[in-house]
């Protein structure tokens, strides 16, 4: 199945931006899910997902400011949640639809809690990969300790052997998985060299902003009221069980579902990992 590859205009305090987005299924069919990355990801990472689901859904997949295709910020202090959500307000007016079922991993779970807590929300369900309103102060550190470091390699092959590193809690990935993931999270510079995609300058705000340790988001999560599934990689250093098990009985009352042998995040590049997304998203 063919996606197309498309570009919507957004504003921000620094000026204009180009987001850019993958889309998937019929343009014309009214029902909308939007998948949104993690931190350092982009939205190529839902190609395996858009396509199970691309015959129920039109799926959008954007790449956030600064990661993928899209263009980068001007002033790095705009890589943040409320410029984020102001994005994906203005691409949803673009595709023309009253209301959206959401994918959201790590960062892009956050950014579908930012919106569906706010009154008017058009997000209908929410699926939130292994991320919740805690966030523990060690997967903090483990997530810093790499973010805007603006590695090179010599070869695609030495990118492909790093992020299997770096991204080993993704799980058990065959090998035409993790190439998948690298050969869109990298690019090559004019001297041969490859290096990330993204903006080494999205660590400067995420660092400031987890500076003083775990932050607190349940005031946002208790006011979500639509459908929500939390996915949690047992392994997992960033959602915690209990605040897992804590998700499931506020706000929303989460339906809850952990996927054995991963740490953080869940991609929903497997079988097993689609259907519990398919099966909530899909469900009367």
């Amino acid at each position: 199945m063919e996606f197309r590859q498309r570009s919507v205009q957004c504003a921000g305090p620094s000026g204009l931006h180009r987001m850019s987005y993958t889309e998937w299924g019929d343009p014309r069919n009214p029902r909308l899910l939007v998948c949104v990355h993690a931190l350092t990801r982009n939205g190529r990472d839902f190609d395996f997902l858009a396509r199970a689901l691309a015959t129920h859904y039109r799926v959008v997949c954007p790449d956030v400011a600064g990661r993928g295709l899209s263009e980068r910020l001007k002033d790095p202090a705009g890589y943040a949640i409320p410029t984020y959500v102001a994005d994906m307000v203005t691409l949803i007016a673009r595709l023309d639809v009253e209301v959206v079922d959401w994918v959201g991993v790590s960062m892009g779970g956050l950014i579908g809690i930012a919106l569906a807590s706010m009154e008017g929300s058009p997000v209908r369900r929410l699926v939130l990969s292994d991320v919740g309103p805690e966030i523990t102060s060690e997967s903090i550190a483990r997530i810093a300790s790499y973010v805007g470091t603006d590695p090179r390699w010599a070869s695609l092959a030495e990118a492909e052997a790093c992020i299997r590193a770096v991204s080993a809690p993704f799980g058990v990935l065959d090998d035409a998985r993790w190439h998948h993931l690298t050969e869109h999270a990298v690019i090559r510079d004019a001297d041969g060299s490859w290096r990330f995609r993204y903006d080494p300058r999205i660590a400067e705000p995420f660092k400031a902003a987890f500076a003083g340790g775990p932050i607190d988001l349940w005031p946002f999560y208790d006011r979500v009221r639509c459908p929500t599934l939390v996915v949690r990689g047992a392994e997992s250093d960033l959602l915690t069980r209990a605040t897992w098990e804590q998700m499931g009985s506020r706000g929303p009352r989460a339906k809850l579902a952990e996927i054995p042998g991963v740490g953080h995040a869940p991609l929903f590049l497997v079988d097993d990992q689609i259907a519990v997304a398919r099966d909530f998203l899909l469900a009367p």
